[in-house]
């Protein structure tokens, strides 16, 4: 299995040699079966530059979909035995006036601006008004990044290909509605109150939203992801075993 890296932080190399794959250039000659993205910044890179292979997203902590920095080599060690599953997750793009001002491949989010402050944000999708409600802010997760900020709020864990979650963090409300909506009809926030609200996409600030500005999110692209169930056996889906 040929493997290249994104954000490689100098130890990756002895860890696809340790797993018995072969370590490609991304753009060589040598087709790369699985492309690891190492750290956040990497794995946001796919956002703009989708690879050709699918994506080994790793980040320091993992998660549901992610592999934890330290368990990289049997990760590729499962991936190399053909113990793989290959997903296809959402990529996320906000138009504002039309054009897209931030793309995400985890989680979009409004949140307010001042300290200890309440915003009030109306949620639409495939055209039909869904709520509004009173919050410190609203997280749309995708299933990647559903385990994230949006679990802390309250939202479920996703599995690939459920749609997005849609959820209010700190609502005023004791009862709120968590949604589950398909990114493909689309989504609509608005800010109903006076008050500047940040715009966050994987957790990097891209605008400042006014009341009054409606963000439509919906699904811009796709990536696929690749994921290792370690310490199984090689009778799983394959990703692709290619080592010449």
């Amino acid at each position: 299995m040929n493997v290249a890296v994104r954000g490689d932080d100098g130890t990756v190399a002895a860890a696809v040699g340790v797993a018995g794959a072969s370590l490609v250039a991304e753009d060589g000659d040598r087709h790369a079966d699985v492309v690891v993205a190492v750290g956040d910044d990497a794995v946001r890179s796919v956002t703009a530059d989708p690879p050709d292979a699918p994506v080994l997203p790793v980040t320091t902590a993992g998660g549901r979909h992610r592999v934890a920095r330290p368990a990289l080599s049997g990760a590729l060690a499962a991936l190399v035995a053909g113990d793989g599953r290959r997903e296809s997750h959402p990529v996320l793009g906000v138009r504002r006036d039309g054009a897209v001002v931030a793309r995400a491949l985890r989680d979009v989010a409004l949140v307010t601006d001042a300290p200890a402050s309440i915003s009030e944000y109306a949620v639409a999708a495939g055209g039909t008004r869904l709520d509004t409600v009173r919050a410190d802010g609203m997280v749309v997760a995708t299933p990647l990044g559903s385990d994230g900020y949006a679990a802390a709020a309250g939202g479920a864990v996703l599995e690939a290909g459920a749609g997005v979650a849609v959820v209010p963090i700190s609502p005023f409300s004791t009862a709120p509605d968590h949604r589950v909506v398909d990114p493909g009809t689309g989504l609509d926030l608005s800010v109903e109150r006076e008050g500047a609200v940040a715009l966050f996409a994987d957790g990097v600030r891209r605008d400042t939203v006014d009341a009054g500005v409606d963000l439509r999110i919906e699904r811009v692209g796709s990536v696929d992801l690749v994921t290792a169930d370690v310490g199984r056996g090689p009778d799983g889906p394959g990703v692709g075993t290619d080592t010449g």
